[in-house]
């Protein structure tokens, strides 16, 4: 199964796991959750959504990320899952 991770778990950062999947699931775990889970989530679809990504396992395990670094660490782990063999 082709994965792709990127990030970390330091504080303001992400770390983000993909993997195939035959349907869109997106998981959130963050330090922020109660307040911020909504926008996270809307992130990640609309970076999806740019990138013609329609089915896929979405993990995000957020530190205090602003949107740009879950943006960011979302498009390099998609582009290492369609790298890996």
């Amino acid at each position: 199964m082709k994965r792709g991770i990127a990030g970390s778990l330091e504080s303001n950062d992400a770390l983000i796991t993909v993997k195939e999947s035959d349907k869109l699931t997106i998981t959130v775990k963050s330090i922020v959750y109660d307040f911020f889970h909504k926008q996270i989530e809307k992130v990640i679809r609309d970076t999806l959504k740019e990138l013609g990504v329609e089915k896929i396992d979405v993990v995000c395990e957020d530190k205090g990320a602003l949107d740009y670094t879950i943006k960011a660490r979302l498009i390099v782990a998609v582009k290492k899952m369609e790298a890996s063999e």
